[in-house]
Formats: structure tokens, C-alpha cells, sequence
């Protein structure tokens, strides 16, 4: 112990747990039994500054090394009043969120904003299971189920048969949020529990809900939604020079901005503050998504900067091949990559996770191609498709195309401590 005290010179309190009757003895070590019998009964929580860093959330590590996104105590009114608007959250409420409680979703929305509200919350740590969730939702008479498009097209692999066994009268809204949700996903929800499933954006740097299909406007499949109540976003062009210029027009696409100041947005980036300051410029909040805003108002994802494909001069979002594909009824999963191509610079290349009932073949493939040619165009089409059992995805949810591309590619995956098992 000496020895260990020696190299650790920044350790001041070392707690030795045992039984309450250890009776081993080191210098400068406390029994915790001995401590906690002598603890006092209540405790007088200390003066707090609403800018107090109070909350450490990484990112998920889709585009890199995950990055500590800092919040302050004054964060929890953003969770309190975009939980009310873009979840819809009534005072009997029986809310169940399904992200990892680890993750910013799950703090922010499974642990602060059903406090806040003062609503019950239900926590389950199992795995997925499509009937072990229809069975709890169903027993527990969940009324707002917030989950991740992930786990819609994991559902929709297992069909809606399986729904019909359960009694869902108590659920009223269901909510998504991760990655965006394909409109043949939205369609999907209402067929199968007779419910729209309320798209919503945000990241790990807003700490919360920023733009959002919420209870009382109109769903558009595919569609982000609109802002929130006093959330202001804007389409942004970078400029060389580190400027950026705002995008009017309606159906341009461009970079999604966010004028600073609402309560949850992240304070620094944890030993990484050159970057923090990289993504404000002009008096924007640069999200690093593509994004397109129609005439109402609604915006589109196109897709992460960094995965845009660049083929032949145009600009392809993965997001809208991934969508076209997921309007195939054999395919239950896609993950979208731009595969270097001497002649077009990057053809678009999908790679398919299939439906339970089918299996790969050269004749499915061939027609999923044209499939997506049909839809999409020959520019924008994938070119070739590979079949996977699953597309690896975070543990929070988000497909790591990034991955997809390395190993593609032959190159090195880079991070990996976020990537969910794929066994």
C-alpha cells in the first residue's frame, strides 16, 4: 500500500471496503464502514452558480474519437421545457426512455426530464427483445415511449404480427431520436401501433432537444421537424476564411447553425478547447450536419459533413439512399459509404442488412439496384451493395459509417470503445 501511495502522489483519500469489522490497518486509510456509521443523517447540499459544470456527456464516436461535451446546472431547464414541448409530456405520464442512462439521452431525458416533471420513469437494462418490450409497455401501461430508429428497424425486421399480442391502449406518443428516422420508418409506426413516431434533432453539444415533430404540428416522413420555441436555426455556408454566410432560400442545402444561448448548450470541450471554439463563427453554433429547410419551415437531413459523398460533382447524403433502400420490403437495415472511384472521385456503396424471411442472393441484389434507381436516380443510386448480417451501429444507436468505410477500405477503424457488439 506504501508503495502504491508513493507513485499515486495526487490520491488523497483511499477507502478500505470489507466488513464493518476489518481490522487491518494501513496509514492514511479510512474503513468506509467505520465512516458511514458516523455519518450524519442529512446533509446541506452547497451553494451551486446556475454556469457550474455539472454534467460530462461524450459523444458517440460516429465520425472519431468520442469528445466530452461540458454542461452546466442551467441545463436542466432546457431538459424540463423541451421535454414538455417536443415530448408532450402530461403530469400522469408513465414515460419510458430506452437509451442507456450512460448516454446523453438517457440522462437528459430518462433521468432529468420525468424528474423534473415529476412523472414516473421506467429504466429497463436488458438487451432488445421486440416481445420483452411490447410485453412492458404493455404491463407497465407506458403512456410516451421515447426510443431510437435503430430499434424501430429492429422491430420492423420482427414484422407486427407480434404487436397484435399486446394490449398498447395506454400508449399515446412515441418519439425518436439518434439517428434520423426514414420516412418508411414514420409510416411503418403508424401501421403498426396506430401512432405517428415524432422525429426529433439534437446532439451531445446542445445538451437538448433543438428541432422537433412534436405533438402539435403535422408529421412530414423523414423530416426533422421544426425548432422549438426559442430555438433559432439557420442553413450556413463555411467560407475559406473561416466567415460563414446564411442560406434564405428555401431547398438549399447547407450547414444546420443555431444561434447560441439557450440553457443546455455545451460550455467547452473537455482538454479539447481549440475545437470548442471552432464550431462557433458570426454568432452561430455550427452543428456539422447538412441540412435543407423547405417553405413551411421543416427541415431535412441530408447528412454528417463528413459522410457526404462527393461523386462526379454532386453532393449525396447517405441518409437519402439509406431511406430509398429501407422502402424495399426485404431489407430491414442500411448503412451508406462513398467508395473512392478513379473516374468519379466516390460511387455510392450500400451495405444491406435483410428482413428475417430473406436471404442474399445476386438476383436480390440486382434488384435492389434498380430499385434504388428508380427512386433515387442514376447519379445519386448506389452502385454496389453488399449484404451484411448487421450494420455496426454506436451503443447509442447511430451507424458508424466511418467504420464501414475502414473496413471497406482496408484502413484502420480508429476508436472503437463505442461500437456496439455486433455477436
Amino acid at each position: 500500500m506504501a508503495d502504491l501511495r508513493t507513485a499515486l502522489p495526487s490520491l488523497q483519500h483511499v477507502l478500505l471496503i470489507g466488513t464493518p469489522e476489518e481490522t487491518r490497518v494501513f496509514p492514511d486509510v479510512h474503513n468506509f464502514h467505520h465512516l458511514m456509521a458516523e455519518a450524519q443523517d442529512s446533509f446541506d447540499i452547497g451553494p451551486t452558480d446556475p454556469e457550474d459544470y455539472a454534467l460530462l456527456h461524450f459523444t458517440s464516436g460516429t465520425t472519431g474519437t468520442p469528445k466530452g461535451a461540458m454542461h452546466v446546472h442551467r441545463a436542466v431547464l432546457a431538459h424540463h421545457v423541451t421535454a414538455y414541448f417536443a415530448l408532450d409530456f402530461h403530469p400522469d405520464d408513465i414515460f419510458w426512455c430506452t437509451a442507456d442512462p450512460g448516454w446523453v439521452t438517457g440522462t437528459s431525458y430518462g433521468i432529468i426530464a420525468p424528474l423534473t416533471h415529476g412523472i414516473t420513469s421506467i429504466i429497463d437494462e436488458a438487451d432488445f427483445d421486440a416481445e420483452r418490450w411490447y410485453k412492458l409497455l404493455q404491463d407497465q401501461n407506458v403512456t410516451v415511449w421515447y426510443t431510437a430508429p435503430t430499434a424501430v428497424r429492429m422491430m420492423m425486421k420482427v414484422g407486427t404480427e407480434v404487436i397484435h399480442r399486446y394490449n398498447l391502449r395506454h400508449l399515446r406518443f412515441i418519439a425518436s431520436v439518434g439517428e434520423p428516422l426514414n420516412p418508411e420508418a414514420v409510416v411503418w409506426g403508424q401501421e403498426a401501433f396506430g401512432l405517428p413516431i415524432h422525429d426529433n434533432w439534437w446532439q451531445t453539444e446542445t445538451g437538448g432537444i433543438m428541432i422537433a415533430n412534436y405533438a402539435a404540428m403535422d408529421i412530414r416522413p423523414g423530416s426533422m421537424g421544426r425548432p422549438l420555441p426559442g430555438i433559432t436555426a439557420g442553413i450556413v455556408r463555411r467560407r475559406k476564411d473561416g466567415t460563414v454566410e446564411e442560406l434564405s432560400a428555401p431547398e438549399v442545402e447547407g450547414e444546420l447553425a443555431l444561434r447560441p444561448g439557450w440553457p443546455s448548450m455545451f460550455r467547452g470541450s473537455l482538454h479539447a478547447e481549440d475545437r470548442y471554439r471552432q464550431c462557433f463563427a458570426d454568432g452561430w453554433y455550427l452543428t456539422g450536419d447538412l441540412v435543407k429547410q423547405d417553405t413551411d419551415g421543416y427541415f431535412w437531413f441530408i447528412g454528417r459533413a463528413d459522410d457526404v459523398i462527393k461523386s462526379s460533382g454532386h453532393l449525396i447524403g447517405p441518409f437519402e439512399v439509406e431511406s430509398a433502400l429501407m422502402e424495399h420490403p426485404a431489407v430491414a437495415e442500411v448503412g451508406v459509404i462513398g467508395k473512392p472511384d478513379p473516374v468519379a472521385g466516390e460511387v455510392v456503396k450500400a451495405f444491406v442488412a435483410l428482413k428475417a424471411h430473406c436471404e442474399p442472393s445476386d438476383a436480390l441484389r440486382r434488384e435492389l439496384l434498380g430499385f434504388a434507381r428508380k427512386r433515387l436516380g442514376a447519379v445519386v443510386a448506389p452502385k454496389e451493395i453488399d449484404f451484411v448480417v448487421s450494420v455496426p451501429k454506436t451503443r447509442s444507436g447511430k451507424i458508424m459509417r466511418r467504420l464501414l468505410k475502414a473496413r471497406e477500405l482496408g484502413l484502420p477503424e480508429g476508436d472503437t470503445s463505442t461500437l456496439e457488439s455486433e455477436a
